[in-house]
């Protein structure tokens, strides 16, 4: 398993779908792979642009749809959610670029502006436009963290099959501890109905 290979001929797949649900994080190392040239870094930059956009955007929909359904489940946090709605009310085109950098907004941003009633019309460029900007801006610094990086990743090919076993190990670890757990509950439950 050579995963430079694999990172060679996946990354921007995985760039665009990782970026959909996650983001930061598979931005930097998707600049990171730029700065060690398995990847292209204008490539990278569109690919993690196209993720992040459809993201926010599937997002923004389903605050359309469903959004006062889903905030409701937050009912804890309804000042911080009040205040976001007056902000995207006061700066609308602000907010919706800039909900992608602000901590704690990734999902709940897009949510909220869905809830809103911001025309898609008025949404979707911002969002293109946003989605560029964050991706340029992180992709650049995981290129610029390669220079850092780039010396442990030569080894981490070495390592890869080392850790893999031992993911596997923990999860099969985990997994059999939860299934003596339940099991332990569900012959408790019984002994307890039988008294």
């Amino acid at each position: 398993m050579d995963i430079n290979n694999l990172i060679s001929q996946y990354g921007y797949a995985a760039l665009v779908i990782g970026s959909i649900a996650e983001g930061e994080t598979i931005t930097l190392l998707g600049g990171v792979a730029a700065h060690q040239g398995l990847l292209r870094f204008p490539l990278v930059v569109l690919s993690v642009a196209l993720g992040g956009m459809i993201g926010d955007q599937l997002l923004y929909l389903l605050g359309r749809r469903y959004g006062m359904k889903i905030l409701r489940r937050f009912s804890r946090h309804r000042a911080k959610i009040h205040q976001a709605q007056t902000l995207i009310r006061r700066h609308p085109y602000l907010f919706v670029i800039g909900s992608r950098f602000m901590y704690g907004f990734r999902i709940i941003g897009p949510l909220l502006i869905g809830t809103s009633h911001l025309r898609p019309k008025i949404f979707l460029p911002l969002n293109i436009i946003g989605a560029i900007v964050w991706a340029l801006i992180f992709t650049t610094l995981g290129y610029i963290g390669g220079e850092v990086i780039g010396p442990w990743l030569h080894q981490f090919d070495q390592h890869v099959k080392r850790w893999i076993w031992l993911v596997i190990a923990v999860v099969l670890v985990v997994c059999l501890r939860g299934w003596l757990r339940h099991r332990r509950k569900k012959r408790q439950s019984r002994s307890a109905e039988k008294d």
